[in-house]
């Protein structure tokens, strides 16, 4: 759906994209991160046409989008970090608008407005006047002037900006139902969102690509063994003692009571022994319950960008932008 190809951009002697290089398949939801400053916005507006790469090649569904611009714009839908919007139209003009740049024919314009006016929930102030409204409704506005005319690809930056908890939850199903049969790339300065809505990610730094895939196999690829939790009735000392004399056991830690009676232990272990069978003899020896095993969770995503951006963790919030 999306290859991009030895795509470098560069404003003077700033490199702000070197050698990118990724393909992106239908119906994927691909999120991109990077400090910011990294390149994430620049790499989006090559894709969408309105940056040039000076090298490299961009291909949306096989259409080559420096040769075939028109064409390959009519693919996409892109959502810019600051919405294009005229203050003085109102929400229905500024889409009638914006079907008629799209090409919607005439007969078909009236139910694709409606269409993105229900999915962006905001058929109620479609007459108002766009400067009165807040910075939640106009990027409201923005999604549905993006999605206006069902493109298969949708580019939103930063599409949250400025939207309260239940906006930003409505706003993420309306993403998820677009990436059923759409493909969708957004940035988001917040984390968590991007481990809502993708099951892969791009991450940036310093203009180059870092690391590209799946959240969960970036935290394995950053494991260096496994770890299990366990909550065990027993005397913290004894427990820990039993446990570390386990073939296999690399450190065992008390992280605490979790609930009353029993305390948990964080076991590492060398990840080509399953320490299972050992655990529970040891510990039904000396009669002290197991009431709970599980695997950790794996390395979530803000562990993942700072081992890749080599970011300080006590600044992320301020580093994951555009």
């Amino acid at each position: 759906m999306i290859k991009v190809s030895g795509v470098s951009r560069s404003y003077g002697d700033h490199v702000a994209v070197s050698e990118a290089s990724f393909t992106i398949a239908k119906g994927e939801i691909v999120g991109f991160l990077g400090p910011n400053g990294a390149g994430k916005s620049t790499l989006m507006n090559i894709i969408t046409g309105y940056i040039r790469p000076h090298e490299g090649v961009v291909n949306v569904e096989g259409i080559d989008v420096v040769k075939n611009p028109l064409e390959a714009k009519q693919k996409i839908g892109y959502l810019p970090e600051q919405p294009p919007l005229y203050l003085d139209m109102t929400i229905s003009e500024q889409l009638l608008l914006q079907s008629s740049l799209r090409g919607i024919p005439r007969e078909k314009k009236k139910t694709a407005i409606e269409t993105v006016l229900a999915a962006t929930r905001i058929e109620d102030v479609k007459n108002r006047v766009i400067r009165n409204l807040s910075k939640g409704y106009r990027q409201r506005v923005g999604l549905a002037q993006a999605i206006l005319g069902d493109p298969k690809i949708l580019v939103l930056d930063e599409p949250m900006v400025g939207l309260d908890p239940i906006q930003v939850t409505e706003i993420r199903n309306v993403i998820l139902s677009m990436g059923k049969d759409h493909t969708v790339i957004l940035s988001s300065h917040v984390l968590s969102e991007i481990s809502a809505l993708c099951k892969r990610a791009i991450i940036i730094n310093k203009s180059k690509i870092v690391a590209d895939g799946s959240i969960g196999a970036l935290g394995r690829s950053m494991e260096k063994g496994s770890k299990i939790v366990a909550r065990i009735c027993g005397p913290k000392e004894d427990v820990i003692r039993l446990i570390s004399s386990i073939p296999g056991v690399l450190r065992c830690e008390c992280t605490g009571e979790s609930e009353p009676g029993s305390l948990d232990f964080l076991i590492d272990t060398d990840p080509n022994t399953d320490i299972r069978k050992d655990l529970f003899y040891q510990l039904s020896s000396c009669s002290y319950p197991l009431i709970l095993l599980k695997p950790q969770d794996i390395i979530g995503l803000e562990e993942i960008f700072l081992e890749f951006t080599g970011a300080p963790a006590q600044n992320i919030n301020t580093l994951v932008g555009s």
